[in-house]
């Protein structure tokens, strides 16, 4: 070990739902971390007492967390009315934590707070509108594409989401509503080319790089959409963009840059009818599956080496020291 500094990995139930995976992700990324030559242990906690005892318990220099908040249901994301916030329980307690500040977590986690966020920083975002507090009904940009507000992998896709008039959209919001217990974000449909950007680091040492997304044509729908069950089984093939990969950086940076994203993130875009991009989600704790994440496949291939995942979870917690 090259000193004392110490990383404590933090997770939960809650952690494949909301951030880098389970238990068997986090003793990749312990493992990661060690190789790396830096101390880590982690705390396995389901509300504050638990996380508060946990890293009293032992060496903290920095908390790392695949959880955005504790809450009493562990497989959606949402914002629960329970919702404790891992951030700010670190942020009282005055300890460091890799990823960005609570504030940006937040806006991170509900979609509309994002696209608003970065719009009036003039980012590029598809149109967008939140049901409720408007009314489906007064929507006029079709077709639209209608999702969780504050969900990620997929959940709640289907090729259902891509409406094309007002009843089908009124139909999905209230599914949205009924199953997932939150509101709907009514974006205009992207029908174009997805991109992924992995974000590391922060000011002049931060690195962008862009990913493009495709999936074999047979596996989609109606729609060529990511539907939740395209995702993490290995059927998603992430390659250095021929197109727009100038265009992404750019757009990355800028979205970063107003959403203050710091140490890694990854951004989603995806081509519209102008042939333009838009980000569609700005990911705050992206998941770290050593094979089928995203993450550490575009870092492997602008890093190609014997162990790039070592590698990856090396520059994040270098990026999070400075």
């Amino acid at each position: 070990m090259n000193d004392d500094f110490t990383v404590v990995l933090v997770t939960g139930e809650g952690g494949d739902a909301q951030g880098w995976g389970n238990m068997e992700v986090t003793n990749h990324v312990k493992a990661a971390i060690e190789r790396n030559g830096v101390r880590c242990r982690i705390v396995l906690a389901e509300n504050r007492e638990e996380l508060v005892n946990g890293l009293q318990k032992g060496a903290c220099s920095i908390v790392w967390s695949s959880l955005y908040f504790f809450s009493g249901r562990g497989d959606i994301v949402g914002i629960p009315a329970d919702a404790e916030w891992i951030s700010d329980i670190l942020d009282e307690m005055k300890i460091p934590y890799i990823g960005p500040s609570g504030k940006t977590m937040k806006n991170l986690i509900e979609k509309f707070d994002t696209h608003e966020v970065m719009a009036r920083a003039l980012v590029s975002v598809p149109k967008h509108t939140l049901c409720p507090p408007a009314d489906p009904a007064t929507i006029d940009y079709f077709p639209a594409f209608v999702k969780p507000n504050g969900e990620s992998r997929s959940v709640g896709i289907s090729d259902r989401s891509v409406v094309q008039n007002t009843k089908e959209l009124i139909d999905q919001v209230r599914f949205i509503q009924t199953e997932l217990q939150q509101a709907a974000l009514v974006e205009e449909y992207l029908p174009g080319r997805e991109y992924t950007v992995l974000v590391i680091g922060n000011g002049k040492t931060r690195e962008i790089l862009p990913g493009r997304v495709t999936v074999e044509a047979s596996h989609y729908g109606k729609y060529p959409i990511l539907r939740s069950d395209l995702r993490g089984v290995g059927l998603t093939h992430i390659s250095i963009p021929t197109e727009h990969r100038e265009e992404a950086v750019a757009l990355a940076a800028r979205a970063c840059d107003a959403l203050h994203c710091e140490d890694h993130v990854r951004i989603d875009m995806r081509e519209g009818a102008d042939g333009k991009l838009r980000i569609m989600e700005v990911n705050g704790i992206p998941g770290l599956k050593p094979v089928k994440s995203w993450s550490p496949q575009i870092y492997a291939l602008y890093h190609p080496s014997d162990d790039p995942y070592t590698a990856l979870i090396g520059a994040i917690i270098s990026a999070a020291r400075v």
